[in-house]
């Protein structure tokens, strides 16, 4: 579940809501909890999928030059 703003620290690089929430997502998940196998198994396995894809398209859209219009997708 997503941290409300008022909870997360206060960091200045790009995208770093949505990295954030996917990290605890990884580190929160059963498959690195129960069975201990690393995050990035999980990911392999398909687990936090949306934050991954969320992820990806905030990073990708720092690159896309139509981003100065549209302005950087993600929280």
């Amino acid at each position: 579940m997503p941290k409300y703003y008022e909870d997360k620290e206060e960091d200045g690089r790009a995208c770093a809501g949505i990295r954030e929430d996917f990290k605890a997502c990884l580190l929160q998940h059963d498959c690195v909890v129960k069975e201990g196998k690393t995050p990035s198994e999980c990911l392999k396995e398909g687990h936090c999928k949306a934050l991954q894809t969320s992820f990806f398209e905030c990073k990708r859209s720092l690159l896309d030059t139509r981003s100065r219009f549209r302005g950087r997708k993600g929280y």
